[in-house]
């Protein structure tokens, strides 16, 4: 049964599977949307099983499907390994590397890595986005060669690399209260509606750390799916947020967010660029690898690094002083 499932099915499927449509994975692969949903129709048949459930427009992919899913990924994968160890041996200049990102990474890895591009013409870049989770998933079935991300986890055998520190901030709208005043206190915002990523994300684990750490409890949360959507909705005045520095350029160039000096930040963390330890990589990833250790600090130093402005005046003494204060970072 097995043996009847060809190559092309596998790719489409896992398209199918990480877009969770049709028309988009037709896109991603170059192809006709029948043709997409005519291959994952003859794959369904041949190994007896239902993958993906249709709902209308909308795509569910089945427990038979997730499972197939971590198959295929990894045959995809040790495929592409094979080929670029056969490229390597041919002494090709070129090949092709798989970079996946968790969400806050994607306001810079593409420019940084059009650089890459610039420099290396014949290499072929993929780029994957997703939370922490996601890309997780993305390792643990060999679907990408580098990853870009923050903490390194520890249920995978992998080489995490720093190649920059991260900054994270709180941000609000641009008249908040307490929009340039010095030295503001965490507890200050524990009245203050606390927007939050979901909770597979990176950052919503560093909020969750620091919070803890600091005894910190917000009176009301509102979780969100996306970096995107916690802007607007800071911007719409729905609250606060503790996020990335590094997904704030353009908003803080246009004064429509605000930094608050809140006591103990930013936050720092550091970018990583990572791989599994096991990982066989061509000549192109290993390039890219190194690229990003040598260049990668510099840029984002110069894309979102500004000149610190001097908060406008001390906010006046509280009238409690009881509250527990945030440290400085030592």
């Amino acid at each position: 049964m097995i043996r009847r499932v060809t190559f092309r099915q596998l790719q489409i499927f896992c398209a199918v599977t990480r877009q969770l449509s049709f028309v988009r994975a037709s896109e991603e692969l170059h192809l006709s949307q029948p043709a997409v949903s005519m291959q994952v129709r003859q794959l369904e048949e041949v190994l007896g099983l239902a993958l993906i459930d249709r709902f209308g427009k909308r795509l569910r992919v089945t427990e038979a499907g997730r499972r197939f899913h971590e198959h295929a990924a990894r045959v995809i994968g040790e495929l592409h390994d094979a080929e670029e160890t056969l490229n390597q041996l041919k002494g090709l200049r070129g090949g092709t590397v798989t970079v996946g990102m968790v969400s806050t990474a994607k306001y810079f890895v593409p420019k940084l890595l059009a650089r890459f591009t610039a420099r290396y013409p014949d290499v072929e870049l993929r780029l994957l986005t997703g939370n922490r989770g996601s890309l997780l998933g993305y390792l643990h079935r060999n679907e990408i060669d580098l990853a870009i991300m923050g903490r390194p986890p520890r249920e995978l055998d992998m080489v995490a690399e720093a190649f920059a520190q991260h900054p994270y901030v709180f941000i609000a709208p641009a008249d908040h209260r307490l929009a340039g005043i010095a030295d503001v206190d965490l507890f200050d915002l524990r009245d203050e509606t606390m927007l939050l990523r979901e909770p597979e994300s990176g950052t919503r684990m560093l909020n969750d750390e620091y919070f803890h750490k600091c005894l910190f409890t917000p009176r009301r949360r509102i979780e969100m799916g996306s970096n995107e959507t916690i802007k607007q909705a800071v911007m719409a005045g729905m609250g606060v947020a503790l996020l990335s520095q590094h997904t704030l350029g353009l908003e803080l160039k246009h004064g429509a967010l605000a930094i608050l000096d809140v006591i103990g930040t930013p936050v720092m963390r550091t970018w990583h660029v990572a791989h599994l330890t096991e990982k066989r990589h061509s000549p192109a990833a290993k390039a890219m690898r190194d690229f990003v250790l040598t260049h990668g600090g510099a840029y984002l130093r110069d894309e979102f690094d500004t000149p610190k402005q001097r908060p406008k005046a001390r906010r006046p003494p509280a009238k409690t002083t009881a509250r527990k204060r945030a440290r400085r970072p030592s």
